[in-house]
Formats: structure tokens, sequence, C-alpha cells
């Protein structure tokens, strides 16, 4: 814990960095602490904590049971009846219950099929559903169904992380634009600064009239006022970026001035977000967490219509019980002994039955026609983000030879300054369209970064 307090110190701290020194954070970096780290990530593995805990909660209908039922009545120094009833039940899968009981009754007022032998009665039998209950009922449907909820829940906690992880991308992609913004404006302002100097310098000794000053300024000016701006968009986003920084005790970490982005992120995006040698034709959409999930759902819900399509049989309940008072002697239970009975029930209408069967059936479509239109729609999806991302790589190449050739003529512009064949005036109108052309440079790869991330959030990769 302490090593691990310390990197986070030496990684975020200032107290002991100079102040020209900075600290450069990569994506994979910072997605790694958004997955170890992060509440709602933390929050997301509840999920399968609640699933197994359903699980465990849908097995206990399997467990064995200890029942004892003990009456008495005393009324005027009469024993009206003393009743002990002790049983122990084993349910099983199908529709089977194996018991073993033992009774013990004394009294002057029993009922006479009460009486019974003065040492007890020991009975060891089974009761059994033979139409509804027996192929399936409610608690092997729950146990089923809670099997399936651990699946599901496994493929959601992945869709929830993923989504996490797909906003916290595009805050940092957000962060490393305003940071490349930033950067323009200080490049140059450092110009300007210079020019304005050397044009204060000549009109001191008389070469330059004192409107070029005035010029310089306005331009310096502006360039300091376009630097604030941008230093507060980067503060503002680096902020927002804190968001989604926190330590192991779950305590945010406030990122400071000189831990700034990776300005090279654009050649490990790719191998970052899991989103190279994306193959359309032979994507396996079917392994998507989303359709894993409504799957699991499908799955699910078919269990629950089988259980409503065997509530339509009668209710036919069987137990046969052995009788014995001498149980450690295992002879002595014989069929000429014995308890038995036999319950029967069924509706004559079946309104609930056949309505809860309904039901399920309408739950099975509205399953399946989501889970038809979620594949399309990640298809159409996936298909229109892959050809977004080749568009990008063309309009790339044409504002880089914008951004060259705009770089050319203002160098162009300042040797004809120099020799004084052009005006300050010009060399500040191509220093603007070289900015803007830089700042659309950004904006175009903070478009491509942002497109990657959907597609990220759209395919949904494993979680590691």
């Amino acid at each position: 814990m302490r090593l691990f307090l310390l990197k986070i110190i030496l990684f975020f701290s200032t107290a002991v960095i100079a102040q020209d020194s900075t600290t450069v954070i990569s994506l994979s970096e910072y997605l790694g602490y958004v997955k170890t780290f992060h509440p709602i990530v933390k929050q997301a593995n509840l999920l399968i904590n609640e699933s197994e805990a359903e699980l465990l909660k849908a097995r206990g209908a399997f467990d064995p049971k200890l029942e004892v039922d003990y009456d008495r009545k005393k009324f005027k120094n009469t024993e009206y009846y003393d009743k002990l009833n002790a049983a122990f039940k084993i349910p099983t899968w199908y529709g089977v219950e194996f018991k073993g009981n033992f009774e013990e009754n004394d009294g002057v007022f029993l009922n006479p099929e009460a009486n019974l032998p003065n040492e007890g009665l020991y009975s060891m039998g089974v009761s059994v559903s033979i139409a509804r209950g027996f192929l399936t009922n409610k608690r092997m449907a729950m146990l089923r169904q809670s099997k399936l909820y651990v699946n599901q829940a496994q493929a959601d906690r992945q869709l929830l992380v993923n989504n996490i992880l797909y906003e916290a991308t595009i805050t940092y992609f957000n962060w490393l634009k305003t940071y490349n913004e930033k950067r323009v404006y200080e490049d140059f302002l450092i110009n300007a600064e210079i020019r304005f100097k050397g044009i204060k310098k000549n009109y001191e000794v008389g070469e330059m009239s004192a409107i070029d000053t005035i010029e310089a300024r306005i331009a310096l000016n502006d360039r300091k006022l376009n630097l604030e701006k941008s230093r507060i968009k980067f503060i503002k986003s680096s902020l927002e970026l804190s968001n989604y920084l926190w330590l192991k005790d779950d305590t945010p970490i406030e990122i400071n001035d000189y831990v700034i982005p990776d300005v090279n992120t654009v050649q490990i995006i790719d191998a970052t977000l899991n989103t190279s040698d994306l193959n359309l034709e032979n994507m396996d959409i079917v392994n998507h967490p989303k359709l894993q999930s409504l799957d699991y759902k499908l799955q699910s819900l078919n269990i629950e219509r089988r259980l409503k399509l065997n509530n339509l049989l009668p209710k036919v309940d069987l137990q046969y019980n052995f009788l014995s008072e001498t149980p450690e002697i295992a002879r002595s239970f014989s069929t000429s002994a014995y308890k038995s009975g036999l319950s029967i029930s069924f509706p004559l209408f079946l309104r609930k039955e056949r309505g809860d069967l309904k039901l399920a059936k309408i739950k099975i479509q509205d399953t399946q026609f989501e889970i038809q239109t979620t594949k399309v729609s990640l298809k159409n999806k996936i298909n229109a983000i892959s050809q977004e991302l080749e568009s990008f790589a063309s309009q790339n190449n044409f504002l880089r030879v914008i951004v060259n050739d705009y770089d050319t003529m203002l160098k162009a512009e300042e040797r004809k300054f120099l020799l004084g064949e052009s005006s300050l005036f010009l060399v500040n109108s191509r220093e603007s369209k070289l900015i803007e052309a830089k700042l659309k440079a950004i904006e175009l790869e903070n478009d491509f970064f942002n497109t990657k991330a959907i597609l990220f959030n759209a395919l949904a990769p494993p979680i590691e």
C-alpha cells in the first residue's frame, strides 16, 4: 500500500517537481486507473455479486429441512392432548420429496386417529407430484433462471464497464484537444512577441512607422487573449478528467497543470481500444455482450414459459409412507403398515394459467424482436463507423497539405517583409490562416479519436 501511494504521489504531485517539468499520462495508463479504481466500475462488479446471491438463494429451495411441531393443552388438571410431530425432509430435483417422520401423541381427548403406540410411531416415505410440478416446478425454474442470471450479469457488467470507459476515453480526447490548442497559441504567441519587439526597435531607430507597432501590438494581444481562453479550456478539461481518476481507498485525484496527455496517442489508439484489424465480413456479432445478455434473457423466458405450460396440467400429489415402531430394524418397514394419500385439484376454466402462458409467450416474442433489431442496428452502426474512419484518412491527408502550404506561405511572407516587399498586415493574415488550419487539424484529429471511441463502445470488447 505504501509503495502504491508513493507511485501516485510521484505521479501527480508537483511539490517535488520543478515547474518547467511535465509528466505524461498515456491513454492506456489512464484507462488502467479507470478500470481498476473507478466507483462505477466497482458498482458494476456488484451485478455479479447480486446474481451469485440469487443463485445461492435458489439453491436453498433444495436444502434439507428439519421440522418440529409440538402442541399441548392442559386445563383443570386434565391433559387434553400432548402431540409431537418431528420430520426431516429432503427435496430433490424433480417433484419428489423424501421424508422421515416421528409422531408421539398422548392425552385424554385425542382424536381416535391420533392414537399411537406408547413409544411413538416412525414413518419413512416419499411424496411426488405426478402431473403438474413433476418435469418442472417453481423451484427448478428459479434455479435454472438464476444460473442464467449469473451469465447475463457478466455480460451486463461488460456493457456497464464499456460505457464508463467510453465516457472516460471521450474526456481524455477532449483533454488532449484542449492541450494541443493551447500549444498552438503558445507557439504563435512567441512569434508575435518576437515580431513586436523587432518592430518596436525599428520604430525607435526610425525605420518603421508608429502604426506598425500598433498593428504588431494588436496581433500580440490577440494571441494572448486566445492563449488565455485555451488555457481555461485546458483547466476545465483537466478537472473533467479528474472525475475518472480515483485511488484504491475511493479517494478522488485532482491532476495538476504539469500532467499532460500523450500527443502521440494516434499511434497507440487501436492497440489501447482493441479496434485494430476490423473485418466486418468475418465479424461474429453473436458474441457481442448485448446480444449475449438478450440471449440469456430469452432462455430465462423460455424456462418461465415451460413452467406456465406445466401449470395447465392437473395437480396430482401422491404420498406413501412406511410405518414402524422399531425403526432400528430395517425389515420392520413393510407394505403391511403404511400411510398413503392422494390429492387432486384442477381449475375448470384455467383462465389464470392460460393468461400467464400468453403473457410468457408475449415476453418471448418481444425479446426475439429486440434481438433482431439489435443485430441489425449493431451491424449498421459498425459499418457506418468503419466508412467514417476511412474518410478520416483522406481528410487528414488534405488538411496536412493545407497546413504545410499555409506554413510555406507564411515563411515566404515573412522573408518578403524583412526585405521590405510586404506589410505586417499580410504577415498577420498569413499567420492567422495557418493558426486556423492547425486548429482544424486538431479538431479533425479529435473527431477521428471520438469515432474510434464510438467504435470501441459499439464493439464492446472484453474487459481485461
